[in-house]
């Protein structure tokens, strides 16, 4: 009685645990710089993730599943991104919303191609992430390349004739589209005076700005983040320098005004239509607000990573890699930056960059 009392324990075990694994929870994740000097912008990316898991799951979840999140911090370090990325496949992870810089999300990537594991990015930019990319490769920010047509056109079109000076963080990100910028200039017929190079995490710039005071710069357009660029202008303006500051969309974080102030005034930079501004992001919109939370940034894009991932689940019918690609190709989602597709690539086919500029302490559409 004993022994079969044994066996009916054990079968009455491997019931319940063969009922979890077909109603198991569904293991996704984001990265980031949840640490480091550009932790604002993982900041965002958390709680994007966070409050599109709980909408999703409120109302049902993915495949009759419930998804449970995974936060990954790789400080933009590439190496830390990749032990991020292992980590992630120990955990049985299947959707990756991440990571945010380029230098981090490309090496990434190939771990995630490797392993059947989806990615799509809400903000890594450079062009190389989806051009070598596999199938399972996504973004649903826009490229360096069409960010850099913009602000190489417009430094063409407002500043003929004026000095122009490029820098870049050394970064895949910052030089990436310092050089897109500059190679835009060029085909519109202008030419920079000056193009330098930057390390970032510095304090002090005051070497390069007396550089471009010498060289009497009427605007400088910055491919870095906003803690560099803050400190740039910032240091810019202690010398009396009237000179303008354009830069790009790592400049969308409310950290930005608290490092330049007042210097902040008027810088402009590039980022795709703000989702805020969304009608039917209205109700999610609300509900960060709600919280105490500005949905800047990035915030709604990895919102929208996560929605994206769940409808091409549903449309699927399964969570692998290979089946949410097929579908992720060929259809559009619904979603809070509006609705969106991919091409053949894996980039979201959307409204590309328009001008912002930052005023009283806020950024909005430039006139």
């Amino acid at each position: 009685m004993i022994a079969n009392k044994k066996l009916l324990v054990s079968a009455a075990i491997a019931g319940i645990f063969s009922l979890g694994t077909a109603q198991a929870d569904i293991q996704i994740a984001t990265a980031g710089p949840m640490t480091g000097q550009y932790a604002s912008f993982g900041a965002q990316m958390k709680a994007g993730a966070e409050q599109a898991v709980a909408d999703i799951n409120k109302a049902g979840g993915v495949l009759g599943q419930k998804l449970v999140l995974n936060i990954g911090d790789d400080a933009c370090d590439p190496k830390q991104a990749v032990a991020v990325a292992n980590q992630m496949v120990n955990k049985g992870v299947v959707f990756m919303a991440g990571h945010f810089c380029s230098g981090s999300s490309i090496p990434a990537s190939k771990v995630y191609e490797e392993e059947g594991i989806l990615m799509i990015s809400p903000a890594s930019t450079n062009p190389k992430l989806t051009d070598e990319g596999g199938n399972t490769v996504f973004r649903v920010c826009g490229r360096d390349d069409q960010q850099g047509k913009v602000a190489g056109q417009y430094l063409a079109k407002h500043y003929a004739g004026k000095n122009i000076a490029i820098i870049q963080d050394k970064t895949a990100y910052g030089k990436g589209l310092a050089d897109e910028t500059r190679s835009a200039l060029h085909a519109a017929g202008g030419k920079e005076k000056m193009y330098e190079a930057y390390t970032a995490g510095e304090k002090d710039y005051s070497a390069l700005v007396s550089k471009l005071k010498k060289a009497n710069i009427d605007v400088l357009y910055v491919g870095g983040y906003h803690t560099e660029a803050g400190l740039i202008v910032r240091q810019m303006r202690a010398q009396g320098m009237k000179t303008q500051l354009i830069s790009g969309d790592a400049l969308v974080t409310s950290e930005y005004w608290s490092i330049t102030g007042k210097a902040g005034e008027g810088t402009l930079m590039t980022f795709s239509p703000d989702p805020r501004k969304n009608p039917s992001a209205a109700p999610v919109v609300k509900a960060f607000r709600d919280k105490g939370i500005e949905p800047e940034g990035y915030v709604l894009y990895t919102y929208a990573a996560v929605q994206t991932f769940a409808q091409a689940a549903e449309k699927a019918g399964s969570t692998k890699a290979d089946a949410l690609a097929k579908v992720l190709h060929s259809k559009q989602f619904n979603t809070v930056i509006g609705k969106i597709g991919f091409d053949s690539k894996g980039d979201v086919t959307a409204p590309g960059y328009v001008f912002y500029e930052w005023k009283n302490g806020k950024y909005d559409y430039a006139n």
